[in-house]
């Protein structure tokens, strides 16, 4: 089996695979597979028949090296399938393996090929778009306390919120790297947070070529936040990037649920926040907004 490197190049060649796509991880988003790469990590991909292998190849770190499940707009892929996938590939795990699909598939013939892990920092938080996007009830009180105060600190004259155009790519740059030292996600390279500016940077810059569809804020004219979104399945969007500057109080709130007002079209019902990994104060905000469930992760490792 044949894997060569994947690019925004190769969009709209591999955007026909994703049809269909009913995997509710934020990993099966093609626009956010193509964002996350960085010098030691690059995605990987491979036709089989009627379907696109991806894979995570790892320079340094192989032995996180991995496959996803394959996408196919026609069919599922059985255990002994994908067993001989790993095989032939010589990617030893398939990680990103949702709750639901192992509910469908047949136990005896996975436990035969695979162990299964579920991978906890890469539960993805789903939401009611409707509950972001309004904040009702009491249990959202103290979100829209703090809208309030912004609203009040903030009149609507004073604040410019906009779809991100390529025009924006620049000012959007910069403004990553002033959110980035405001949290000193730049201490270490391979770090999560230091990744994941790689793959914000990269993601404001496919915007114009993708399905990404992005927001941003600013006050008095200075640019202090930006939202990047997309379609995830028939009924779910996912909110990929979502960066606001912490000295302004409220305004994370006011712009969260802007995000959630704009990003999405009218039928998408539900959306996907991504995970937590690991990280408590990272949990803590994600569970504030009242998830209506958690999508768990799972790896399927060779016996």
């Amino acid at each position: 089996m044949k894997f060569r490197k994947i690019s925004i190049q190769d969009y709209n060649e591999l955007v026909p695979y994703f049809k269909n796509q009913k995997y509710p991880l934020c990993s099966y988003s093609l626009p956010s597979l193509l964002s996350w790469q960085t010098k030691a990590y690059h995605p990987v991909a491979a036709l089989e028949a009627d379907s696109l292998i991806i894979a995570a190849d790892y320079i340094h770190q192989t032995e996180l090296r991995h496959l996803i499940l394959p996408l196919s707009p026609e069919r599922d892929w059985t255990p002994e399938e994908l067993h001989k996938l790993c095989l032939d590939s010589g990617f030893p795990a398939i990680w990103f393996v949702p709750e639901t699909w192992l509910e469908k598939v047949d136990q005896e013939a996975l436990q035969n090929f695979f162990t299964v892990e579920e991978q906890s920092a890469y539960t993805d938080y789903i939401y009611a778009k409707e509950d972001l996007a309004e904040l009702k009830g009491r249990k959202y009180a103290k979100k829209r306390n703090l809208i309030s105060q912004f609203e009040r600190n903030f009149s609507e004259d004073r604040i410019d919120i906009r779809s991100i155009t390529k025009e924006d790519t620049p000012e959007c740059l910069d403004f990553l790297e002033e959110w980035c030292r405001e949290r000193k996600c730049d201490r270490d390279p391979e770090a999560d947070m230091a990744c994941e500016k790689i793959a914000a940077a990269n993601a404001i810059e496919l915007i114009d070529n993708t399905e990404f569809r992005g927001l941003r804020l600013s006050l008095d004219g200075r640019l202090v936040a930006f939202g990047i979104g997309n379609r995830l399945t028939a009924d779910m969007g996912v909110l990929h990037f979502e960066k606001a500057m912490g000295s302004v109080k409220g305004l994370y709130q006011y712009f969260d649920r802007e995000c959630c007002r704009r990003l999405f079209s009218e039928d998408i019902l539900f959306i996907n926040k991504e995970s937590d990994m690991d990280e408590p104060g990272l949990a803590h905000a994600k569970s504030s907004y009242y998830p209506i469930r958690k999508e768990k992760s799972f790896v399927l490792t060779l016996l």
